[in-house]
């Protein structure tokens, strides 16, 4: 059995419990028997070589517009400011940089089977797991998502418009992000 985080950047414990040290056994305990449920209804079938695939899709995501080269690059220079503060601008100088050079971020799309794995970056929202289950419904459609840490966040067109921590300054790509990222979901779930 493997465990992915996946798409959880909108979900958090916090969301479940009140953070108390009391409530932590509670939603550990419901963590577990979830995990527990899934090993339980797990199908075993046999693999072939041709059962397996792999793809890998280069994508160039959108950069939110506050990230403007110039700034970042008088923050990062400014020996005034102490070391931790310059850390969030080179990142995010590092990820703006990276995008307009065109090398973009590369997704990929592991099938083993009837399963489909998508490597994905960032800290996606959930809405992007359940819209790869809904694209491929005849198979189990999985996100490993955090593989690459440059776009930080990564939320939904509407989410940045509501706005919130997660589609803050610590989400480094703009709100076209999600037609980006939903077609490149749609061509790696293709076989």
């Amino acid at each position: 059995m493997v465990h992915f985080d996946g798409a959880g950047g909108n979900v958090a414990a916090g969301k479940y419990n009140d953070g108390s040290p009391a409530m932590r056994p509670i939603l550990a305990d419901r963590l577990a028997r979830g995990m527990k449920a899934a090993w339980d209804s797990m199908t075993k079938v046999p693999l072939h070589a041709a059962d397996v695939g792999w793809k890998v899709l280069p994508v160039t995501l959108p950069v939110r517009d506050t990230l403007v080269e110039s700034e970042l690059a008088a923050a990062l220079a400014d020996a005034k400011l102490p070391p931790l503060d310059r850390r969030r601008p080179a990142r995010q100088l590092s990820f703006l940089r990276r995008m307009k050079s065109g090398k973009g971020i590369e997704l990929a799309a592991l099938r083993i089977g009837p399963v489909a794995i998508l490597h994905m970056p960032g800290e996606l929202f959930v809405e992007y797991q359940l819209a790869a289950q809904k694209m491929r419904p005849d198979r189990f459609v999985c996100l490993a998502a955090y593989g690459d840490d440059g776009p930080g966040y990564i939320g939904t067109a509407i989410a940045y418009r509501q706005g919130g921590y997660e589609t803050g300054p610590v989400s480094h790509v703009g709100p076209e992000v999600e037609e980006v990222l939903m077609e490149a979901m749609r061509r790696m779930l293709q076989d």
